[in-house]
């Protein structure tokens, strides 16, 4: 399996460091080690970064028929978009950082799809030629301030509320009907579910966002979260795992 890293030799690099900066660097880790342009690192002498640098982080609301209804929401005729700014990333093993204006904030395990060239009013059958592959992502969500507001830009815009890795494993790779999306709190599964389960598949969903947004290469979208969100807790660790692309960990902090 080819794994697609983005990484810094310097351990204090933000998981906001876009790319260009003179420290980012992406390579492939093969067992331990990173091969960058003929040069090999030691996974544990860098640190990793979120995996793509987005110009926007595209997410889909309500995409599995049970997580719906668990929030007691209807069914969505159409993909429900909306964008986390890029401020919200974070990286493999970052903490979550738990706002003080928050009471509840959740963990919403998902489907991240990494486009790989510019996507502009892509028809659904040539949407998969526009994927460079997929990883993990944590569409982390302070639920009261997200209903308070009645839209969700500030439940689930804070800082570090958008974990994603820890790296990108080419779409040819993967075997996309297979996948599972799991979520773990302190090893107590939570969420469990197929991607076969989604409302709107990943081609949908490219050929409706490409109608009115250009997607570039980098750009993120996740895909909806499956049914068993809940909350998360200061000192809790919580792990998406998707069998084949493999497992993204963020222990939860209070400031």
């Amino acid at each position: 399996m080819t794994r697609l890293v983005r990484f810094s030799l310097n351990p204090s690099a933000e998981a906001t460091t876009p790319d260009g900066a003179p420290d980012v660097r992406y390579g492939v880790l093969e067992g331990d080690a990173i091969r960058e342009n003929g040069a090999t690192h030691h996974l544990a002498e860098v640190r990793l970064l979120p995996p793509c640098w987005p110009s926007k982080i595209v997410c889909v609301g309500r995409n599995y028929r049970e997580h719906a209804s668990e929030l007691g929401n209807p069914l969505p005729a159409e993909p429900l978009i909306f964008l986390k700014p890029v401020s919200a990333l974070a990286a493999h093993r970052d903490d979550i950082v738990y706002p003080p204006i928050s009471a509840r904030v959740d963990f919403e395990g998902e489907l991240g799809v990494v486009i790989g060239r510019r996507a502009r009013r892509v028809k659904r059958e040539e949407a998969e030629a526009c994927i460079l592959g997929y990883t993990c992502v944590n569409d982390v969500t302070a639920r009261d301030l997200q209903k308070k507001d009645g839209q969700w830009t500030r439940g689930k815009g804070f800082d570090t509320f958008c974990p994603v890795g820890p790296w990108i494993v080419p779409r040819e790779e993967v075997r996309f009907d297979e996948l599972r999306v799991r979520t773990f709190v302190d090893g107590e599964m939570r969420q469990d579910a197929s991607v076969r389960e989604m409302i709107f598949s990943v081609a949908r969903i490219l050929e409706f966002v490409t109608e009115f947004m250009t997607l570039e290469p980098g750009d993120l979208i996740a895909t909806g979260t499956p049914a068993g969100v809940g909350p998360l807790e200061p000192g809790s660790m919580v792990r998406v795992e998707i069998e084949g692309l493999g497992a993204l960990e963020n222990r939860v902090v209070k400031l």
